[in-house]
């Protein structure tokens, strides 16, 4: 085929697809439109069918209760009389226990009736709704019921048809039949509404061949009846042959326009085909000879400018190319030799700056409290009122707030320019920005911390304001050389913005490795590795400030009891509510251990002995009086009793190292069991040992707070030395 057919066809194409695509288009929007205007007067309609019935019933079960609060039997039937005759109902209908009719109204419906709060009928057509009601005596005896009915007649079926605006059909009920009872349907149009009602089930609508909406409502409780509602369709006759003439008439005038077109650029786009093919080949010096002004001119032009630009391009390109290599050599390095949070971001954000061209950029992390923090910024100094740039913590931005707040909310990409005065207050001030955002699944914190401090590890439920995975957000701002940031930069920080989740995830998996190290998985108290590091740690602070240290070595009394009674799910529920407990009694400079088994260790810094005791009472009184509940061996909760015996050491009362004070303490743990268990025992004192005589420098004068150093003797002064005799003075303490 030649250039010409191509283009004949190629315009055709172009011209009547989109024509056949709108044809069609208009012709199922319109068909649908009219389908959903009439589905949804077929819904206020039934809403309205429904409303009806039960005011309806409500009339009839007021007029029921009205006769049934006539205690006299002739009065009642009085009142009966009066309740139709004011229009309250059409019959009115008393019986005795027995079901025997002791009065009704002259010249009601045929009966059965049907109760609107009852069942459906199972068969047979509705000839009238009642509302019953119970007659009582005082003492509350049955004496019968009164039933008020009204009759379901062509006038009722009138009335609810125009109560709703539509054409109401009642069927008759009977089992297979699905005849009609009354309805206000044309004769014409019944059969066909009729067969599109049977074939629908709940609040289904179906069309008919003549293009009317059918549905049907009932029967069901509250509303008995079963009834077919129906409206025409909207659509304007012969509105499908008037497209197909459109469609018809735009072919005709597409045919002529593309042989048209295609005649008048055949010359020059053949000019325009050689000079591509040499371009294609690598001949960026190939030019296009402008024939014209007209669009093929400018064609023809621009050619040749972007042949130009592109040689260009390509040499900034394989620059560029060069320096992203370099960038990300060293972002990967980075990456992989180390968990410095600070330095891996520092890293991405100037490698992005320099991908992209922007003057400034931050990374912003989120904190617990649903802010953005930044974390990491570059180039932003005076770009905001009253901040020299110095401390990245001072961009703060909350989530939902400003350009980079909505980026965080709603996880979508963001970019585009700032009037001078529109810029929020909370954000840097600049032309044009981009923001991306990133998050690292499974992380729990953004900034991948552990927990908020030593000895404390989250309690169960606790949950970050990030939701469950970290969030962070990738600002630039001020592109170099161009008015605004282009779908290229926005795919190379979406990259960058990668790698920065990459290694939020990995410095909060390594973190939360080593946490996991330190604690013991079933209580979630810190394990025994961690005892011996914070010992040694709390030693050495009590003697640098003179200080006391409480240990309390606490054991659950007859725990294998527990085991073998319930099961050791029971036994792990035990010490789990058991390792909850001692968390609320205790302080936040508090530190809880599990030691292995039922034994634990709390540590009691800067308390003594009678503090000590306070809490080793509280914790003994939290666990006797609260038996734990745990699942019996049939699946029956069961509450079962724990104590728990503790033993105290005070460090340096009882003993001089971290490990004598655990082994004192366990010793008096011992000694708790030995007396009978659920009650605590403090360590007996070491010792003295015999007074020494130790010779004391003439300079040697007292430390300047006054206070001795435990564990130490008093110094004064580098070269000077000595140590007083005699009891020390009673130490600072903390009262538990």
């Amino acid at each position: 085929m030649t250039l010409r057919g191509r283009l004949t066809a190629a315009f055709l194409a172009v011209v009547l697809g989109p024509v056949l695509l709108g044809a069609f288009f208009v012709g199922s929007t319109l068909a649908a439109l009219d389908r959903g205007r009439s589905t949804e007067r077929l819904g206020l309609a039934a809403t309205g069918v429904r409303t009806s019935v039960d005011a309806l019933c409500q009339q009839l079960r007021a007029a029921a209760d009205a006769v049934a609060l006539v205690t006299d039997p002739a009065a009642r039937a009085r009142a009966a009389d009066q309740v139709v005759g004011r229009n309250l109902a059409a019959a009115v209908l008393i019986t005795d226990p027995a079901g025997r009719t002791s009065y009704a109204t002259p010249g009601g419906p045929a009966t059965p009736w049907q109760d609107c709060a009852g069942a459906p009928a199972a068969g047979g057509p509705v000839r009238a709704l009642a509302a019953r009601v119970h007659l009582r005596d005082a003492a509350g005896a049955d004496l019968g019921t009164v039933a008020a009915a009204q009759p379901v007649d062509p006038a009722f079926v009138a009335r609810l048809a125009a109560v709703t605006g539509v054409a109401v059909t009642l069927l008759d009920a009977t089992a297979g039949t699905d005849r009609v009872t009354h309805t206000t349907e044309t004769r014409g149009v019944r059969e066909a509404v009729l067969a599109a009602g049977r074939a629908l089930d709940g609040d289904q609508v179906a069309e008919t061949a003549d293009g009317r909406y059918v549905r049907r409502v009932g029967p069901a409780p509250g509303q008995p009846l079963p009834l077919v509602l129906s409206v025409p369709g909207e659509l304007p006759p012969g509105l499908y042959a008037a497209l197909v003439g459109a469609v018809v008439v735009a072919a005709l005038l597409a045919v002529v326009a593309a042989w048209r077109l295609a005649r008048v650029t055949t010359r020059p786009l053949v000019e325009l085909a050689g000079a591509v093919d040499q371009v294609a080949h690598g001949d960026l010096t190939a030019r296009v000879p402008v024939r014209s002004r007209d669009e093929i001119g400018r064609l023809a032009g621009a050619f040749n400018r972007m042949t130009r630009e592109t040689g260009s391009y390509v040499a900034a390109l394989t620059s560029s190319r060069d320096q992203l290599r370099g960038h990300l050599a060293v972002l990967g390095d980075t990456l992989a030799s180390t968990h410095d949070l600070q330095r891996i971001l520092r890293v991405i954000l100037h490698s992005a700056i320099a991908a992209t061209g922007a003057r400034a950029g931050a990374v912003l992390l989120l904190d617990g409290d649903g802010v953005l923090v930044g974390r990491c910024v570059e180039g932003l100094d005076g770009r905001r009122p009253g901040d020299d740039g110095s401390d990245p913590a001072t961009l703060r931005v909350p989530v939902g707030a400003g350009v980079i707040g909505t980026v965080a909310a709603t996880g979508e990409p963001l970019r585009g320019r700032w009037e001078p005065t529109a810029a929020p207050a909370a954000e840097p001030i600049c032309e044009t920005y981009i923001a991306v955002p990133f998050a690292a699944p499974g992380s729990a914190d953004l900034a991948g911390r552990g927990p908020d401090r030593p000895g404390h590890p989250p309690a169960d439920g606790d949950a970050s304001p990030a939701g469950s995975g970290a969030l962070g957000v990738l600002a630039l701002y001020d592109r170099v050389g161009a008015a605004e940031f282009d779908d290229d930069d926005l795919v190379t920080l979406r990259t960058f913005a990668g790698h920065a989740a990459v290694a939020v995830e990995n410095v909060r998996v390594h973190e939360e490795a080593q946490r996991l190290s330190l604690t013991d998985p079933l209580t979630g108290l810190w394990n025994y590795r961690y005892l011996r590091e914070s010992i040694r740690r709390e030693v050495e602070r009590a003697n640098r400030f003179g200080r006391m240290l409480s240990v309390l070595a606490l054991d659950l009394d007859r725990f294998k009891d527990v085991n073998d009674t319930w099961g050791h799910t029971a036994g792990d529920a035990v010490l789990v509510e058991f390792a909850r407990r001692v968390r609320g009694e205790i302080r936040e400079v508090d530190l809880a251990f599990r030691q292995g088994g039922e034994e634990f260790v709390v540590l009691l810094p800067e308390t003594d002995a009678r503090g000590a005791t306070i809490v080793a009472e509280r914790l003994g009184a939290v666990v006797r009086d609260h038996p734990v509940p745990v699942d019996g061996h049939a699946g029956e909760p069961v509450r079962v009793p724990v104590t728990v015996s503790i033993g105290i050491a005070v460090y340096p009362d009882h003993a001089a190292t971290g490990q004598q004070v655990l082994d004192v303490a366990d010793e008096a743990l011992y000694a708790a069991k030995a007396a009978g268990r659920d009650g605590y025992r403090i360590a007996q004192p070491p010792d003295p040992t015999p007074a020494q005589e130790v010779p004391v420098v003439a300079a040697a004068v007292s430390p300047a707070d006054g206070q001795p150093r435990a564990g130490a003797p008093d110094t004064a002064g580098a070269g000077q030395g000595g140590a007083s005799s005699g009891p020390h003075p009673p130490r600072q303490s903390r009262g538990r």
